[in-house]
């Protein structure tokens, strides 16, 4: 057919047929033959209002929230400092490959569509249709659930018998709508600044744990590793009596809590869809993944098992304790050493946490939507947008399952809601292992197609072997999530919570394939054009700026320069 196809260096060999000319010629794209994607007509467009800060802060934020700040007080007591550093480095590296697997496919041709977009290109519409559900699900559950927490942080200020919990609800769920309706612009704005707090919130704890640790707190108790050797850096789990079982059952179990304090890192993928310069913008959110893993994931809990024991009686206090301060393995760090006020101020940060946590996960379920929609498998009404590119439709839905949060107005059904967290989990691992399933199918039809992958802007490093080490792992973790429930009484409610969106997945995958009869894409027939000539041109002017900024500048290093190489890195 006389096709030149790109080799993502941008203005290099720009492709030769067009999305619409494509559609025509092939007669096979997976949009209907003679029509462009419905992300493209006039009123179904998002807004590319997204810049690159955005999108750096996005990725980060996302990812770091309660999970961090309060769920490793369960894990440090289960399992020890030890058990708590290896798991949170194994999963850490099992995100990375994630992240590099979606960022290759993203900076290839950032979809509108999302994951289910991409699932539906490279590898089968009934996979797409599945992770799309599956992360919608997890999104519609999880905003009514950070609503709920943050009720409960609320609390730890003022009793539910002054104020009833429903009202710190309602302000939560009005300030948000409110910021995803203004449009994306407004809401990266907003979400840069929410979690550059985040993230200096973070970083101020690690530094005053590295000083703790060090003996500079008023007990000038120079700690150390002494907690590593006395009570030990692996707890045994309790109810097995075998000591060596008994440690490797605790540090299994801390996977899935690891697990779930990285969810929501790749949902940055999201967003790709309404960035400006969106290959070279995700090149940069991508490669800085790994050092921020290591900075604020694996320090900051290398530095809490240096500072608490696994034993600490405030500890087993904390691990039963609400969504507050009072909960924060950092602050029992903090009142060990002499430290005051500052736990109002972790309850305070705990908060901002939540509020950011909130703001994105409305702006994710929101958007998963509006993919859904443009990908034909939902009405095509959720994918009308405004003018401000807000897919209102999609947002009014999402918005009608936060008032869900109002459950906490009921003390019974706040216990029972609690259970949802498991649910979150397991769609979340669902959708890693979906993610690196379409990038197989990517490389695969990226290799029958004559691509070469190593002069793409963005290829993801260590491939294939770290995706099949991800979805080794992915898999395992998602089968033995909740192994627990068979030591001692057995739960039957958190063992349906924790696999429930297995069943959940399967029917919506098998259940679509069947009904609308879909076939696996073939590697070689897979659409590599769609969209990306659109993608190219951006790219190409984009290069082209930048040639005329550096030609302007010089050999000087402006502001731009110096961004970029100090504290771009973090933010």
């Amino acid at each position: 057919m006389g096709k030149e196809y790109a080799t993502g260096s941008g203005a290099q060999s720009l492709i030769s047929v067009h999305t619409r000319d494509y559609a025509l010629e092939m007669q096979k794209s997976p949009f209907g033959a003679g029509t462009e994607p419905l992300a493209l007509e006039d009123g179904h467009q998002l807004k590319k209002d997204l810049k690159s800060r955005h999108i750096t802060m996005i990725a980060i934020g996302g990812a770091l929230g309660t999970g961090l700040l309060i769920g490793t007080s369960s894990s440090l007591a289960n399992a020890g400092p030890g058990s708590v550093l290896v798991s949170y480095s194994l999963v850490g590296l099992v995100v990375y490959f994630v992240m590099c697997a979606l960022g290759e496919m993203a900076s290839f041709i950032p979809l509108p569509e999302g994951f289910a977009g991409y699932a539906k290109r490279y590898c089968d519409e009934s996979l797409g249709f599945a992770v799309g559900i599956s992360y919608l699900c997890k999104y519609l559950i999880v905003s009514p659930n950070q609503m709920v927490a943050g009720s409960l942080v609320m609390q730890y200020w003022v009793s539910a018998e002054r104020v009833n919990p429903g009202v710190w609800v309602a302000i939560l769920l009005v300030v948000v709508v409110s910021i995803n309706y203004f449009g994306v612009k407004f809401f990266g704005e907003f979400e840069f600044w929410l979690s550059s707090l985040k993230v200096l919130t973070v970083l101020g704890l690690i530094l005053l744990l590295l000083c703790i640790m060090l003996g500079g707190s008023p007990t000038h108790d120079r700690i150390g590793f002494r907690y590593w050797h006395n009570p030990g850096s692996f707890a045994p789990y309790s109810g097995i009596e075998n000591q060596g079982t008994a440690k490797f059952v605790a540090f299994w179990s801390v996977l899935v809590t690891a697990v779930f304090a990285y969810l929501g890192t790749e949902l940055v993928g999201i967003t790709f869809g309404e960035a400006r310069n969106p290959r070279y913008t995700i090149k940069k959110a991508i490669r800085l993944t790994f050092y921020r893993i290591i900075v604020f994931y694996v320090l900051s809990v290398f530095l809490l098992g240096c500072c608490v024991a696994y034993n600490d009686p405030q500890l087993m206090t904390a691990k039963s304790a609400s969504t507050s301060a009072s909960a924060s393995p950092f602050v029992v760090a903090i009142r060990n050493a002499d430290i005051s006020g500052l736990p109002h101020l972790i309850n305070a940060c705990v908060l901002l946490f939540i509020f950011s946590a909130t703001n994105s996960d409305l702006y994710i379920a929101t958007r998963n939507v509006y993919a859904l929609s443009a990908n034909g498998m939902f009405p095509e009404i959720f994918s009308r947008t405004n003018k401000r590119g807000v897919p209102v439709y999609a947002l009014i839905f999402a918005s009608l399952f936060c008032l869900l949060a109002f459950m906490v107005c009921s003390s019974s059904s706040s216990k029972i809601f609690n259970y949802f967290v498991n649910v979150v989990s397991i769609f979340g691992l669902i959708t890693w292992i979906s993610i690196l399933v379409t990038y197989i199918y990517f490389c695969r039809a990226v290799k029958a197609q004559g691509y070469d992958r190593k002069k793409f802007i963005y290829y993801a490093p260590l491939q294939p072997y770290g995706t099949w080490f991800s979805l080794f792992f992915c898999c395992l973790i998602s089968i033995t999530k909740s192994f627990t429930v068979f030591i001692g009484e057995f739960d039957y409610k958190t063992f349906i919570t924790s696999y429930i969106g297995i069943p959940v997945f399967l029917i919506a995958l098998f259940g679509y394939k069947i009904i609308k009869k879909t076939k696996t894409v073939k590697p070689e027939e897979a659409d590599l054009v769609t969209y990306k000539d659109v993608i190219d041109l951006e790219t190409e002017e984009f290069e082209r700026l930048e040639e005329e900024r550096k030609a302007a500048r010089g050999g000087k290093k402006d502001l731009g320069w110096f961004y970029d190489h100090t504290v771009g890195y973090v933010f």
